[in-house]
């Protein structure tokens, strides 16, 4: 009677467990109900108007598993009324020990406590729009871009107006976040949204969705979405929405180097939001200053080629996949940075080439189809041999499949101005045009691209096509991907991002995930990559073979060690040092090998640290290195950040010897959660400078900011000033 009773009672469990395997991946679902009455904005879920809607709720762990609902949950309600959407949150946790490493918008998820909503209206599952908070009230905003496959289609720099508060109950917080339909672009008169949902809870050590998602997938995938139904009428669309946001800015600037005196520079200027229909938007913008931009995270350079750092400037980041996501990372024929940004040789700073005005038109024309035109007019720079410039893209997507497209780019760069002068790097025009296939299966199993472009250029003719294609297969313990491309050597994008031509490419990776049953690792793993490099004429040219292991930890610990060979020909003379030293002899090879271990700590306590010591053979010699960071987070007024890059090369006389260090320590305080003080210090032996960038912001009001940024660069060797700079500017966001 004993067995029978314990059989009786087994099996209904076992069934249940097998209902939720079976049904794990259905799509869930929740409702939005027609507020009538206000409610009072302080995160406490007071009004009982929430509590008629359908919850979206049990949330399934993804960390450290993906197969059981997590133990801690959270309840998202949703409201909606003429002109808004109204969004609460009840988040149950173990205690109220939460962290929150600082007060400052837009921080980062990972190692901290907060939930992010995700929004994708046009149920595309391509593109969506990211709201953010955590227990503190801390708020951000972003956009995800191509699936949300990998980390570089969240782009969090991205603003828009709306408001939101928190509350830390017993065992729980809870928010309230009042989002207005004027600041969204969705399809009018659809009364169905898709929307997940994820949350990090340090006390549990978990991070759970809404929606399922398997522990090999990113957490912001958009294959892995629920719906959201408005009941009582869809929301619609806001009309002609305006909006102004104008500044005003003055600046001191002087060059020791040169003796020159002060210069005292002001401006004003301002962009414009126009929306267009349900799903288009129109920017203008006119003598736009990027000034308060923060400055890029330096990086010591030992390879042949251009390094690639990522657009930061607000005016450019809205469907800025539209644009910027043709070809690879490295055939790349728009990006952005080339547009009003140049280099300042001897400090590495990212330096403004002035913009007359600009306007981009971009969204969704209908549901099948995507469209961009963007057009900016850049003042001519006689210093460095600039005409006036005129940067004009347009593409178009159209939707292919479930979650595929083909797209179409034209890309022109043109001299318009009276600047005669010009030279082959700086033609009087030049132009790419280029189509792409995107694949994306509807679970991610299989991903992929290829494409064609071809370059015209004044004056330039010649083997001007690239061609790439790369397909990956991803499974629950197996990734394995192909890529290859081709760069033809008279292949000129300006305005694009391609540091390597003339060569053809081919690489194999491939990655086993093991889940094992030790409590204490997630997943562990061994990954190869092959590649190589023909150049046409000269045969194969570079190879590397990568043979690395990787081990996951539940406390957020990582832990790596990689073998690498590499096999370079030089054609030219090259100093790997970038030191101004006797360079390698071209026209031979190099072969070497080369081994490194990474560490992560738990980024959940007040220090942390990351750590990569990386050592063996570097072309005819070696080369050591040492690089991580340290992190202190004094909770939750801010953090110190010391990041540091030490590289020790080695080689034989008369060549380089050298050693390269590169310290940035990085102290952000928050005041409160819209006065904020950043200040980075970045000492580069590379390139002999010392930079130092104070950044104070003040954000008086919804998506209006006072801005204070003093700069100043050093010569490493004497700390003598290079030359100094101090920025004001003000903002301020009009709805018209």
């Amino acid at each position: 009677m004993k067995y029978l009773l314990f059989v009786c009672c087994l099996v209904p469990l076992w069934l249940s467990g097998q209902f939720n395997a079976a049904t794990a991946n259905l799509p869930p679902g929740a409702t939005a109900v027609r507020f009538t009455e206000k409610i009072t904005l302080d995160g406490k879920l007071d009004e009982t108007a929430w509590f008629r809607s359908k919850p979206a709720t049990d949330f399934w762990e993804t960390f450290p598993t993906d197969t059981i609902r997590v133990k801690n949950q959270t309840e998202i309600y949703f409201g909606f009324d003429d002109d808004n959407l109204y969004v609460a949150a009840k988040c149950y946790s173990a205690g109220n020990d939460y962290v929150v490493p600082s007060l400052r918008r837009d921080y980062r998820a990972g190692g901290n406590d907060n939930l992010t909503l995700i929004f994708n209206p046009f149920k595309d599952k391509t593109n969506a729009i990211v709201f953010g908070m955590n227990p503190y009230g801390v708020t951000r905003e972003a956009l995800i871009y191509n699936g949300g496959e990998n980390g570089g289609d969240f782009r969090e720099e991205w603003d828009n107006k709306w408001r939101g508060e928190a509350h830390i109950g017993e065992g729980y917080y809870s928010m309230e976040l009042i989002i207005p339909f004027g600041s969204l672009r969705f399809p009018d008169g659809d009364d169905q949204w898709y929307f997940n949902s994820y949350r990090f809870d340090t006390q549990s050590n978990t991070r759970s969705t809404w929606h399922r998602i398997p522990q090999n997938q990113n957490i912001t995938s958009l294959a892995y979405t629920g719906t959201l139904d408005f009941e009582g009428g869809a929301p619609a669309a806001q009309g002609t929405n305006f909006t102004v946001i104008p500044y005003v800015g003055g600046s001191l600037d002087r060059n020791y180097r040169e003796g020159t005196p002060t210069k005292y520079n002001g401006g004003v200027g301002g962009d414009a939001k126009i929306g267009i229909g349900s799903g288009l938007n129109l920017d203008l913008t006119v003598n736009p200053d990027f000034s308060q931009v923060e400055v890029d995270e330096q990086v010591i350079n030992t390879t042949r080629f251009e390094i690639f750092f990522p657009e930061r400037r607000q005016f450019f980041l809205e469907n800025a996949d539209l644009f910027g996501s043709f070809g690879f990372s490295r055939t790349n024929p728009f990006f952005s940075r080339r547009i009003g940004v140049t280099r300042d040789t001897t400090t590495g700073e990212a330096l403004q080439n002035p913009i007359y005005f600009g306007a981009r038109l971009s969204g969704k024309a209908t549901d099948d189809y995507r469209v961009g035109l963007l057009s900016m007019q850049a003042q001519d720079n006689f210093d460095q041999g600039l005409p006036s410039y005129n940067y004009t893209v347009a593409a178009v997507q159209r939707v292919v499949g479930d979650r595929s497209n083909v797209g179409a780019i034209f890309v022109n760069k043109q001299n318009f101005g009276n600047f005669s002068d010009t030279t082959e790097t700086n033609a009087n025009f030049n132009r790419v045009v280029g189509f792409d296939y995107n694949l994306t299966t509807p679970s991610n199993l299989w991903t992929g691209k290829t494409f064609v472009h071809r370059s015209f250029s004044d004056g330039a003719d010649g083997d001007d096509y690239v061609h790439g294609l790369n397909l990956e297969y991803n499974v629950r313990n197996w990734n394995v991907e192909y890529d290859h491309s081709y760069v033809g050597e008279d292949y000129n994008a300006e305005v694009g991002f391609v540091p390597r031509k003339g060569f053809f490419t081919s690489g194999i990776r491939g990655r086993r995930i093991d889940y094992p049953a030790n409590s204490n690792v997630v997943e562990k793993g061994p990954s190869l990559d092959l590649r190589t490099f023909f150049q046409p004429g000269d045969g194969l040219t570079d190879r590397s073979a990568e043979l690395s292991y990787d081990w996951s930890y539940v406390n957020t610990q990582r832990l790596g060690a990689e073998l690498e060979y590499q096999y370079i020909y030089l054609f030219d003379d090259f100093d790997p040092s970038r030191s101004d030293a006797t360079p390698l002899p071209g026209n031979q090879g190099y072969g070497f090998t080369a081994a490194s271990v990474f560490y992560r700590s738990d980024r959940r306590k007040r220090f942390s640290s990351e750590l990569e010591v990386t050592g063996g053979q570097f072309f005819n010699g070696y080369r050591y290195g040492i690089g991580g960071g340290l992190v202190y987070r004094y909770q939750p007024l801010g953090a110190i950040d010391l990041r540091f890059n030490y590289q020790q090369i080695d080689l034989p006389g008369p060549y380089a010897s050298t050693s390269i260090l590169l310290i940035g320590p990085r102290i952000d305080l928050t005041f409160s959660k819209s006065i904020f003080l950043t200040t980075f210090v970045q000492y580069n032996e590379q390139i002999k400078n010392v930079n130092v960038n104070a950044r104070l912001q003040w954000r008086y009001a919804p998506v209006s900011d006072f801005f204070l940024v003093y700069t100043d660069n050093y010569d490493s060797f004497d700390l003598a000033v290079k030359n100094r700079s101090l920025v004001a500017k003000v903002t301020y966001w009009l709805n018209l």
